[in-house]
């Protein structure tokens, strides 16, 4: 970023170098019989300021435009870059089975337009897409590396945007940062007959610093010193501790795991992202006092910020976001895009950033699945089934544990085996196993020692039932509207939902 703003100022200078010096001495011999001297001198000094101003405006505009576009990148990009792209494109187009977003909007002409941009921090075309390359069973396939990705490669980023977020297009601008009246949010289930626990949270990316696949050891440590130092001095009901990961202890560990709190090493498709490096440097979570608020940093993005308690209490959840929201942004800025709204690694995430859900129990709808449907789709709600799997045991004696984000966590003594995580669609997407392989009785079949394949046949598909009726219910919406809009239209389904359950 420093060479392209000293790049810029010295293209406005020598742009604007003539009109300072060489046009006052032309124009002063021309003028100087018809004129006083100090006249004609002060008339040319104007003139030739009006005419630097034109020139150095022109001259900025022109470089920002060709970073922008990438003309003048060619050969910024070594051959062995070059060289794993050209394989991982055949790779993809050879791929038959292979659905993601990536391998649909990655054309020849647009790979071939794209292949040798680079970015101020040095992200390429390869940063972009290995992770998609490397997993063909990828929904989207493509992370960027830094804020300026989204821009210069935005002949791949912005048809998968569009995709994704449904027809957010490449002219459409996310509104403003807008939390709106949470004072005209309410609790959704009063009387705790429906709603479990409530859950909001946002990522959020430090300003001036690339995302993980560009981030160095000392880049993650500056971030965690930052980060650690805001949240230490959180006061009332976010006062809490911060654990860095790094030389953590056993007992904290296990502790941290009981809460369900600790997250683990990135899955494959962040393995093959590169967004693991130097692991566990700069990595940590805090959580307050009372353990309804949460801050995991430099996991996945550069912060993700989480606030939860049980009931349906949205309005007392979201406040607490907010505010915390507010106090860390206040002391550690943001990046923020004028047209994409808050970034983050993953595209699917930008804009507000924000997943509002709820565990509810509807055991009736649960009959009904195209009354739930309509309703969700009225309300652009997501339904992911809950597994009921806390009462069913690992082989070594260990439970099953349900977390906040609805993803399940298998834990041993050796810690972190199995991760569940969910796809947009709403079904468990993949099964990846870290470290050591521990097969669990399937909650489902009863099964002893499942295998992967086994459980990912009994938690997924069309004819997937939810044991008592319990789901876990989101917003869909997260780009084209504020953050108040996507919490409060996820509010207005759910209590359609209470309504329509108790008329059933």
């Amino acid at each position: 970023m420093p060479c392209a703003t000293f790049s810029t100022c010295f293209a406005a200078a020598v742009v604007t170098w003539p009109f300072h010096h060489v046009f006052p001495l032309v124009s002063g011999l021309y003028r100087q019989r018809l004129k006083p001297r100090s006249v004609i001198k002060m008339e040319n000094r104007l003139i030739a300021v009006l005419l630097s101003a034109v020139a150095a405006t022109i001259a900025v505009v022109y470089f920002q435009w060709t970073k922008r576009s990438g003309i003048g990148s060619s050969k910024m990009v070594d051959q062995e870059v070059l060289d794993k792209l050209e394989a991982g494109f055949q790779k993809l187009q050879e791929a038959k089975g292979c659905k993601s977003l990536l391998k649909k909007h990655l054309t020849r002409e647009v790979f071939d337009k794209l292949k040798d941009r680079k970015t101020a921090m040095g992200a390429t075309l390869l940063d972009i897409i290995q992770s998609g390359v490397e997993n063909l069973d990828s929904g989207v396939g493509v992370y960027a590396p830094d804020a300026e990705s989204y821009t210069l490669f935005g002949d791949l980023f912005n048809p998968i945007i569009e995709e994704y977020h449904v027809g957010f297009g490449p002219t459409d601008k996310h509104p403003p940062k807008d939390f709106g009246n949470v004072n005209s949010l309410v609790n959704v289930d009063p009387t705790g007959e429906f709603v479990i626990s409530t859950r909001v949270r946002c990522g959020r990316s430090l300003q001036g610093y690339p995302f993980n696949p560009c981030l160095t050891e000392q880049q993650y440590k500056e971030m965690e010193e930052k980060v650690s130092k805001t949240l230490s001095g959180m006061s009332g009901e976010l006062k809490g501790t911060y654990y860095p990961l790094t030389g953590m202890d056993k007992s904290t560990q296990q502790k941290l795991i009981d809460d369900h709190f600790l997250f683990k090493e990135g899955d494959r498709f962040l393995q093959a992202a590169n967004a693991c490096r130097f692991w566990p440097t700069g990595r940590g979570i805090f959580h307050n006092d009372n353990k309804t608020f949460l801050v995991w940093a430099n996991e996945e993005d550069h912060l993700r910020i989480i606030s939860m308690q049980k009931g349906g209490d949205l309005k007392q959840i979201f406040k607490r976001l907010t505010d915390a929201v507010n106090v860390i942004e206040s002391r550690v800025p943001f990046s923020h895009d004028e047209r994409l709204g808050f970034l983050t690694f993953c595209p699917t995430n930008l804009g507000t950033t924000i997943r509002a859900s709820v565990h509810i129990k509807v055991p009736k709808l649960a009959k009904n699945k195209d009354q739930l449907e309509a309703i969700a789709a009225r309300y652009n709600l997501q339904v992911e089934i809950v597994a009921h799997t806390n009462s069913y045991k690992m082989m070594d004696g260990n439970k099953l544990a349900t977390n906040y984000s609805s993803d399940i966590y298998v834990y041993s003594a050796s810690f972190c085996i199995i991760a569940f995580s969910r796809s947009a669609s709403g079904y468990i997407r993949y099964l990846s196993f870290n470290k050591v392989k521990v097969f669990p009785t399937c909650a489902k079949s009863r099964m002893d020692s499942a295998s992967p394949e086994h459980l990912l046949d009994c938690t997924r598909g069309e004819h997937t039932e939810s044991e008592g009726g319990v789901y876990d219910i989101s917003n869909k919406r997260r780009m084209g509207l504020t953050e108040y809009q996507a919490v409060k239209e996820m509010q207005d389904g759910i209590l359609e939902l209470i309504k329509m359950e108790k008329a059933a």
